[in-house]
């Protein structure tokens, strides 16, 4: 891979953290409090998409409860006071061939001799009308983050894989009722999980069904559907709408330089490194790791100090 430069002698660091979640926030803080060369790259701002998340209750140390802006935005000062620069760009492809790795940025190239990727997931959406305009007012991509939200309601969920009945089964904690509805006439999900969910008396499973549209004012009223062998279309009237389709990670950048699995997500070991040596890998954008905003800061700290003493073994 041969980069076109814009610059003739590009930026060289000993660290370079992709991504300003929650991990590469805290990947940042512990490298920069260490003193370490080190700088972040975030192509939008800071926070990632727990700045879509209204209300964080499950994150330790807020008893009340913190919003996702106020939350993310206390890690981006905590990491600026020690020092951690940020900048604003998008890195579009990457060279990690030899000790230097190679970064290309929209305005020029990055050297680093250690990355961390935190560049994370984001929820696969339905693409139909009134979602993205009720995101955050009804419509959500995560039960165990929003379904306290929802005590006595009645909610949809939408998919029959793994994490769509396992989601299904936690919200009936608070919901009065869940409808799943699933484009088939059998779930996805491991047999285990379809006995529990089938034995659970608060879910109601909608057959051979897709959704069509979400409706409502200030907030959801309505989700509209359609059966796939009938044509009939109804109206469920519910009050959330949980769409749980499966996740996309922003790994496009990466394909060809790092090894990924089937779904496109990085392969990493326990120190959190990818199969190219001095490049790490923390949060959502990793293969079987649970999606929550803590799982993500463990992450990064284990990824920050693995980069660590890679450079200590590499100072050459």
């Amino acid at each position: 891979m041969t980069f076109n430069n814009n610059t003739d002698h590009p930026e060289t660091h000993d660290l370079v953290i992709i991504g300003g979640g929650p991990g590469g926030l805290t990947a940042g803080m512990y490298a920069a409090r260490d003193k370490q060369d080190v700088v972040l790259i975030e192509k939008l701002s800071p926070g990632g998409q727990v700045l879509t998340t209204d209300w964080v209750e499950n994150y330790p140390g807020f008893s009340e409860g913190v919003s996702g802006f106020e939350l993310t935005d206390s890690m981006r000062k905590q990491a600026e006071r020690f020092g951690l620069k940020i900048i604003n760009h998008e890195v579009q492809n990457v060279d990690f061939r030899g000790d230097m790795k190679h970064l290309l940025l929209a305005s020029g190239s990055m050297k680093t001799r250690s990355v961390i990727v935190g560049t994370g997931a984001q929820p696969r959406k339905l693409g139909i009308d009134g979602e993205d305009l009720l995101t955050g007012k009804g419509v959500s991509y995560c039960g165990t983050c929003d379904g306290p939200f929802y005590r006595e309601a009645t909610i949809a969920v939408i998919g029959g894989g793994d994490t769509a009945v396992q989601e299904a089964m936690f919200l009936t904690r608070f919901a009065a009722k869940v409808y799943v509805i699933h484009r088939r006439d059998e779930l996805r999900a491991t047999k285990i999980l379809q006995e529990r969910a089938f034995a659970n008396e608060k879910i109601e499973f909608v057959w051979d069904t897709v959704p069509v549209s979400i409706e409502g004012q200030k907030g959801v009223e309505r989700l509209c559907t359609r059966n796939v062998k009938t044509g009939e279309e109804s109206a469920l009237s519910v009050e959330g709408v949980f769409v749980l389709v499966g996740t996309t990670p922003i790994t496009d950048f990466l394909k060809g330089s790092v090894d990924l699995d089937e779904q496109g997500f990085v392969k990493v070991d326990r120190r959190q490194e990818t199969s190219v040596p001095g490049v790490f890998a923390a949060g959502d954008v990793t293969s079987e790791t649970p999606r929550q905003i803590a799982t993500a800061v463990g992450e990064a700290v284990t990824a920050v100090l693995s980069a660590e003493n890679y450079l200590e073994n590499n100072e050459g």
